[in-house]
Order: C-alpha cells, then sequence, then structure tokens
C-alpha cells in the first residue's frame, strides 16, 4: 500500500511589486505539512491543485513561476481574492 506523498508550494503575488507569482517556499512530506500549518496558523488560504504543483515543481525558491502556468494560477488567485472579499463582507 502506497501513501500520498504530500507537496506544498507556496507563492506570493504583489501586484505593484511582482512580475508574476513568485515561489516563497516548496517541499513535500514534513516540510509541505510545515507550509500547510505555516499558511493556516497565518490565515493565508491554501488550495490543492495537483496540476499546478506538477507545473512548478521545478521552479526554485526566489523564482518566478513559468508562463506555462499563467493560467492556471490567476485562476486561483482570482479565486482566492473573491473568497477573501465574500469574508470581508460578511464580516461587515
Amino acid at each position: 500500500m502506497h501513501e500520498k506523498i504530500i507537496k506544498a508550494i507556496a507563492l506570493r503575488y504583489r501586484e505593484d511589486e511582482d512580475l508574476a507569482p513568485l515561489v516563497l517556499a516548496k517541499g513535500q512530506g514534513r516540510i509541505a505539512e510545515a507550509i500547510l500549518e505555516l499558511a493556516n496558523q497565518s490565515d493565508i488560504p491554501t488550495f490543492a491543485d495537483p496540476e499546478l504543483v506538477k507545473l512548478l515543481e521545478g521552479v526554485e525558491v526566489g523564482e518566478y513561476i513559468p508562463p506555462e502556468a499563467y493560467l492556471l494560477t490567476a485562476e486561483i488567485i482570482a479565486f482566492l481574492w473573491r473568497m477573501e472579499d465574500k469574508i470581508k463582507q460578511n464580516k461587515e
């Protein structure tokens, strides 16, 4: 029986600063669990997308994501921004 290996990649995108989303951290197993736990503790939204992880596995920490990952990443960022807006509206 094979256990599924957990992988995580943390991205940052600052509209006024970054040319594209930037890889802040990445890892698998315990490192991935630590990345997800830090995101949870900091109220940073997470999103599971195996296709995007596969596209970004070769990108080093500190590098921008490759152009072939732009569309999928943009869809996820837009989804997360909409979620944040809904949360803010519910708090008001």
